[in-house]
């Protein structure tokens, strides 16, 4: 997402600074003095056609004799630092570009930081554009492309657009731009529907990653430029599940703590259903007409924009079949490919590092070749095979030869490929108390730590909440390669009631520790994270008309858990899991049909949810199985 704050609540203010602004005033490194040596910074404020003015550091080669194509990141996040004679300690996406030689343009997007206008989150992109008024984040891209290629000298005509997670979206938005000089663009990480990106996965709500980031987001929430930064928010302990639980229901964030004094803090409160507020907020919609190339990036443990990737890809591709579109997936989290080696996460090994691989042979030949027409020799999909541990080409993705195949939940906890026999109607019960919520982590955390993504989910073996259904060993690896849909069949005693899929790789007993095993950590036997995504069963059937469950009626939740390319080895076991609570990282569902973010703590009830494992109702998994 957007997650970038300066506090203990999120890693990724950090991973943003570097990837979006690169240095702060006296910034050092290698690449430092190489920047200040061989380019000359300009500052602009460049004219949209509405009158506002949009704040522009410009990065320019002092060598002249060349012509140079443009690398543009609009930011949200500041293009700081900010004075003429104050550089960023890097330029470009990775060194590559920075040696190589481009002119870097970093604009404040409307209503941030040093630009004019008023911010709106993710601003509702338009058809038409009638009159001059008519603007968005297309047309101030058009504007800008506009007046850059007149008024910087040494420019071959040709622009680029890149960025990661917010800036990924302003990446996007530059493809609605059209302008003819925009021949590259890369999405990275890309917000492109917020309720369902970074807000409401499925209707369930992302609250630690949410609660924590607004304070330092929120800088400005008027037309006055400035270079002040947000707010800290300190919670005063590193214990997030005892925080949340204490702090009480949704409401409460205003109530104790932000006292409504956040515009887009409030937006998303008054907002749980999907409506036309978040409607307006989905640019998927106008990915038509494209004609730009583009190089869409995302990795399969992006705890936040995992959505946005794979659709903004799927999207391009379905609406724009004669534009050359690529797609990256590797094993990274959000932004991981951008700097560091990309070798692991938490205690699970990669094999060696992916990330230069990303940098040096996929992303700074797509730019090189569309901008100053160097050889391009990569294919259509690159994706990395988890479990595995290696690159896989494609030219579709999910891949053609992908089949179709269900995953049933069994009786007794068993998982299998075959369909439950004839017999009772048999189901798993578990009670589900809202005030004394499932952990998402093994640990104390005030943040969403992005290892929750591979972590062993040993630690929950004595919950009776969580259920857990376990394939015999394989006999043969088993590639899942795709998209997964959870089917479950359940009755509840409640009203409204959350479910948690988890899918889960169990390594033999025998398994060996690599060197990124934690301490006190043995592989053996541990259950690593795959894939796994909540439901709000109240959206069951539509995510703009919540309707209520009827207590004991055997009712279908189906959704999507996204994609993954991974491959169950051998010798491994398949699980799956499911349960109704995953705290903090989602809010608590009360269990009965109310207004979640209104509710007081009289709403919150236990349940006892049943999970259905018969022929007559059938619970499965739909996968994508590569043979």
């Amino acid at each position: 997402m957007k997650k970038i704050i300066l506090s203990a609540f999120s890693f990724l203010l950090l991973i943003s600074i570097a990837i979006t602004s690169c240095a702060q005033p006296g910034a050092s490194g290698p690449d430092a003095a190489y920047v200040k040596d061989n380019y000359t910074k300009y500052e602009f404020q460049i004219p949209m056609r509405d009158g506002k003015k949009l704040f522009t550091s410009v990065y320019v080669p002092k060598d002249s004799t060349k012509k140079y194509p443009f690398m543009m990141d609009r930011t949200c996040y500041s293009v700081a630092p900010y004075g003429p004679d104050k550089y960023k300690g890097s330029l470009g996406p990775s060194p590559a570009f920075l040696h190589d030689g481009y002119i870097f343009v970093y604009q404040d997007v409307r209503g941030r930081w040093m630009s004019e206008g008023i911010y709106e989150e993710m601003t509702p992109e338009k058809e038409v554009h009638k009159t001059d008024n008519d603007v968005d984040e297309g047309t101030d891209t058009y504007d800008t492309i506009d007046w850059l290629l007149k008024n910087v000298k040494n420019n071959n005509g040709k622009v680029g657009v890149w960025g990661i997670s917010y800036p990924g979206f302003y990446t996007t938005t530059a493809l609605l731009s059209r302008h003819p000089a925009l021949v590259a663009a890369s999405p990275q990480a890309p917000i492109a529907d917020l309720w369902r990106d970074d807000g409401w996965h499925n209707g369930a709500f992302f609250l630690v990653a949410n609660f924590g980031f607004y304070p330092g987001f929120t800088n400005r929430q008027n037309d006055k430029p400035t270079q002040r930064r947000g707010g800290r928010f300190n919670p005063g302990t590193n214990d997030g599940y005892d925080f949340f639980l204490k702090m009480g229901p949704m409401k409460n964030t205003n109530d104790k703590y932000y006292k409504d004094t956040i515009r887009l803090w409030n937006e998303m409160m008054d907002h749980p259903n999907y409506d036309q507020h978040w409607k307006d907020r989905n640019v998927l919609t106008h990915l038509h007409d494209i004609k730009t190339a583009v190089l869409v990036t995302g990795g399969w443990y992006d705890a936040e924009d995992l959505y946005g990737a794979i659709n903004t890809y799927k999207t391009l591709v379905k609406e724009n079949p004669k534009t050359p579109v690529y797609f990256t997936m590797g094993p990274w989290v959000h932004g991981g490919w951008a700097r560091g080696a990309g070798d692991h996460l938490g205690d699970i090994d990669f094999g060696g590092p992916t990330g230069p691989y990303y940098r040096d042979d996929i992303e700074f030949k797509f730019f090189s070749h569309y901008l100053k027409g160097t050889e391009l020799n990569i294919a259509p999909i690159n994706t990395f095979e988890t479990g595995v541990n290696k690159w896989k080409a494609y030219k579709t993705w999910p891949p053609k030869e992908a089949e179709d195949k269900q995953l049933y939940l069994l009786p007794g906890g068993k998982l299998s490929f075959a369909a439950p026999a004839a017999g009772k109607d048999t189901y798993d019960e578990y009670v589900s108390d809202p005030n004394n919520p499932v952990p998402f982590l093994d640990h104390k955390s005030m943040d969403m730590d992005r290892e929750y993504m591979t972590a062993d989910q040993r630690f929950l073996a004595d919950r009776k909440d969580v259920i857990s259904y376990t394939s015999d060993v394989l006999t043969e690896d088993v590639t899942i390669a795709g998209n997964i849909w959870a089917n479950l069949k359940i009755a509840t005693t409640g009203t409204d009631a959350d479910f948690i899929v988890k899918v889960l790789d169990v390594h033999p007993d025998t398994a060996s520790n690599n060197k990124f095993t934690g301490k006190n950590v043995k592989m053996g036997g541990y259950q690593q994270m795959v894939r796994s995504e909540p439901m709000r069963g109240k959206y069951r059937n539509s995510i703009e008309k919540p309707e209520p469950f009827t207590p004991g009626k055997v009712t279908p939740v189906n959704w999507e858990l996204q994609d993954v390319l991974h491959t169950f080895k051998k010798g491994h076991k398949i699980m799956v899991q499911v349960q109704s609570t995953w705290f903090p990282l989602v809010d608590r569902n009360p269990q009965t049909f109310v207004d979640i973010m209104k509710c007081d703590s009289t709403a919150f009830k236990k349940a006892t949810q049943r999970i259905y494992t018969s022929k007559e109702h059938p619970s499965f998994l739909k996968v994508r199985v590569v043979n």
